[in-house]
């Protein structure tokens, strides 16, 4: 309890402008155990019985980050500071020798045997390779069960904190953007559109299936913009997204009624190539006619309709989408 109040032990958030910590916004999972949970637990250890252990990552600086048990251990830190969801954290639904008290309230043998408690934890780190967290995110993405199923983005968002997460955020505000994709992703979905278009805008000659792998691979590399400063990912995402409103309107994305996701990326890439060349697109027809050859093209529809990130199709569409929009005015 005192290393994570110290916020030696921290628990992760998707939040890039908080930092990972006990009490704050954005947390890797809501709370979500119920009261009876948080009593039953608490009496576990009272009882002194055993309870399943928790495991974290030693992160370079020294802090372990919270891979699973923020339930537990949230719970406990409740129970030591005697609030629970704002109010008095008493026990209800233990034994009768613990029922209504608080932690501050338990007999003195009992608060020792708590105190001196064992929770056991298991401490992951990665040595090799060195520059990314691949097996930590592997470990994370399996371990964490229960509750809400994490998605890829809010992985990323927790372990690979730092200036491009930060500009992902600060990027899906863009109102261009916003009128495109629609409502915010409360699952961090359209940061991760941002970010695909950034990897295969700039390292998809890197790129090998499954998306998600390369996302991540692409995300600890430039996790702190070495690869390409914000000013050139600024650029050209707002740019890009700015043309592509104004000449094919809010339902460029969607072959249906969702934002189609290899299409987005296809036509992104594709008009950022053409907006890097020397002249600036002013013939807006001329792109929509590029665009509807594109989505009649039997090719392309075939690349953006099943397994979209099998590498063959992923090279096809893209290379599609920038042979259409080279010949833009």
């Amino acid at each position: 309890m005192k290393r994570l109040q110290a916020g030696d032990v921290a628990i992760p958030t998707f939040d890039p402008e908080v930092e990972p910590g006990l009490d704050v916004e954005g947390f890797q999972r809501q709370f979500v155990w119920t009261k009876p949970q948080c009593d039953r637990f608490i009496e576990s250890l009272l009882l002194g019985l055993p309870v399943p252990g928790i495991f974290l990552v030693k992160q370079t600086d020294g802090r372990l980050l919270v891979l699973d048990g923020q339930q537990r251990l949230r719970t406990l830190a409740a129970f030591y500071r005697g609030v629970l969801r704002e109010r008095e954290f008493r026990l209800e639904n233990v034994q009768k020798q613990y029922q209504g008290l608080s932690y501050t309230g338990l007999p003195v043998e009992d608060r020792r045997r708590l105190d001196d408690g064992i929770i056991h934890a298991t401490i992951v780190r990665q040595d090799e390779p060195s520059d990314d967290q691949s097996s930590i995110y592997l470990v994370f993405e399996r371990l964490n069960t229960g509750g809400t199923t994490l998605h890829p983005q809010e992985i990323r968002v927790a372990l690979y904190r730092g200036l491009l997460i930060r500009l992902l955020r600060r990027l899906n505000e863009n109102p261009d953007w916003r009128a495109l994709y629609g409502n915010r992703s409360n699952r961090l979905k359209d940061q991760e559109l941002i970010l695909r278009f950034f990897g295969l805008r700039f390292w998809r000659h890197n790129y090998e299936p499954p998306m998600k792998d390369f996302l991540n691979r692409y995300t600890a590399e430039n996790r702190d913009l070495r690869l390409q400063d914000e000013a050139t990912l600024t650029g050209a995402f707002e740019t890009t997204i700015g043309v592509i409103r104004k000449s094919l309107g809010p339902k460029a994305f969607r072959l249906k009624t969702a934002v189609n996701a290899a299409v987005l990326d296809a036509v992104m890439v594709g008009v950022s190539s053409r907006l890097a060349g020397a002249a600036p697109v002013t013939d807006f027809g001329s792109l929509k006619a590029a665009y509807d050859s594109l989505l009649a093209n039997p090719a392309f529809r075939n690349a953006t309709g099943r397994a979209t990130a099998a590498e063959e199709y992923v090279r096809t569409r893209v290379d599609l989408a920038v042979d259409a929009m080279r010949s833009v005015g």
